[in-house]
């Protein structure tokens, strides 16, 4: 990102690329206006100087006696702007010339070219907002759904960081009295009341448990629902998710092994985005690409909250060694990032077999699920290829997920740096828990402590470092 911070003025295209009826371009910093109305001649007798906070102006953009375009103009003074700073918006013509004709004018007068998310850093250098409401500025532009709007919305608000804040601000008091204690130490005086610490530690590890665990639903929310679509090759994985898009996305080939690599989509089906992944097909191999693609696959499923195990009805010596693969891979992924999985289990080409058999065949994927312990939440017969049974499955993962809601008054992490800060924070405060049991002398406990606020406090930004913010705000929009 450059320099922590600069004063420098900033300008950048505002609005998506791309034709349309109008184009925002914003400034930001010391010069803004001054720079503006250097370009600007606006209707009526007040310069752009003159003009009152927030008020649009009517106006054309100038190069000498040229005229680039009519506009709209508005300044937004400090510290009342998005960035706390000197501000100014320009309504222009939705040219991609025009645009870079206007830029080009400004940077001529002194302006340079915004980086990735400079306006938003800055609004966080000036305190207008913290760094999760920051980072929900950018959840916010990408959500595709309500309820992903929701939680960014409701993050952008400040609960999240409010219920932070009392949390850092009980566990500072509090080592600031057993800090307080070790320079008394010869006193033999206790100024941190032991019995009210394990209280409130006890109410602080609940908030932060109840703040992990809600990162399951938070996720998806966010970025959808992964279902991945995993089995042995020439399943008909591929001719699924191009079923599921109602679009030729992966390769349909009679040649196993066609999937070499994960490809993902996604679809919404009632309000809820799901992420469909196309897996590269499990078989023994020896081929160096392929093998790379299956073990891809077994990542992706690791990752997926439902998974899709597809089966040929015209191979059926393969269920068994399918479902038992598929349930230590479940097993093992569940222990190791805790991920439970919905596991839905696809009889494909169940057209091409008679209704006698494929009715046997569904008994024994129930048999074989209860035999190695995989319990498949649901088994359908389908036939992919020509859509049987594709609606089913739809309406079942719409139904599966409806109670997917977003509580108004409950704060859902979504983000995978805060869900990592948390976690740290709570092992921090496992030791602390640990060592009052065991009597651990006071500075090492009050270590414990501060490190947990450490934590904490890198969430909002109250602890940062210009890495961090360059990681952060680099992943943003030029223009925001």
């Amino acid at each position: 990102m450059g320099n922590y911070y600069d004063e420098s003025t900033i300008c950048a295209q505002a609005s998506g690329s791309g034709a349309g009826a109008v184009t925002v371009l914003r400034l930001s910093g010391p010069r803004s206006i001054e720079i503006l109305d250097g370009v600007f001649t606006p209707a009526g007798k007040k310069t752009l100087r003159e003009s009152e906070n927030y008020k649009m102006r009517f106006g054309v953009i100038r190069r000498g006696e040229e005229v680039i375009d009519e506009v709209m103009a508005v300044v937004f003074r400090a510290p009342h702007s998005y960035t706390g700073e000197e501000s100014a918006e320009i309504y222009c013509h939705g040219s991609e010339y025009i645009a870079q004709e206007i830029l080009k004018l400004l940077m001529e007068r002194g302006a340079r070219l915004a980086e990735g998310g400079e306006f938003t850093k800055r609004a966080f250098l000036n305190g207008k907002l913290d760094l999760a409401q920051a980072e929900a500025v950018a959840d916010l532009i990408a959500s595709q759904t309500k309820a992903a709007h929701d939680v960014a919305m409701a993050q952008m608000k400040g609960g999240f960081s409010q219920e932070l804040s009392k949390m850092r601000g009980d566990l500072v008091e509090i080592v600031s009295l057993m800090e307080l204690e070790l320079d008394f130490s010869e006193e033999d005086v206790e100024f941190a009341d032991r019995v009210r610490l394990k209280e409130l530690l006890e109410a602080v590890c609940a908030h932060l448990d109840k703040l992990i665990e809600s990162f399951a639903l938070g996720n998806v929310i966010k970025n959808g629902v992964p279902v991945a679509i995993v089995g042995a090759t020439n399943t008909g994985k591929s001719t699924l998710l191009n079923a599921l898009l109602g679009e030729e996305k992966a390769i349909v080939s009679d040649i196993a092994g066609t999937t070499r690599d994960v490809i993902e989509d996604t679809i919404n089906i009632n309000g809820v985005t799901f992420r469909f992944i196309d897996t590269a097909g499990i078989r023994n191999t020896t081929e160096t690409i392929e093998m790379i693609g299956i073990e891809r696959t077994w990542w992706k499923m690791a990752q997926a909250s439902v998974v899709m195990l597809m089966l040929d009805a015209q191979r059926p010596d393969t269920f068994e060694q399918n479902i038992a693969n598929l349930s230590e891979r479940v097993s093992a992924a569940v222990a190791e990032n805790g991920i439970e999985k919905q596991v839905v289990v696809l009889l494909n080409k169940a057209d091409l077999v008679s209704d006698e058999e494929r009715d046997g065949y569904l008994s024994q994927i129930a048999e074989y699920g209860r035999k190695y312990d995989l319990s498949p939440a649901r088994i359908f017969p389908i036939s992919a290829k020509v859509r049987l049974g594709v609606d089913e499955v739809v309406s079942y993962l719409a139904l599966s997920r409806k109670s997917m809601k977003t509580d108004q008054n409950s704060t859902l992490v979504t983000n995978l740096r805060h869900l990592e800060a948390l976690r740290s924070a709570r092992e921090a405060l496992t030791r602390v828990w640990d060592g009052l049991s065991d009597s651990i002398p006071t500075d090492l406990v009050a270590q414990d402590i501060r490190e947990a606020i450490y934590h904490i406090g890198t969430i909002t930004g109250e602890v940062s470092t210009d890495e961090v913010l360059g990681v952060i705000f680099g992943r943003f929009c030029i223009g925001k």
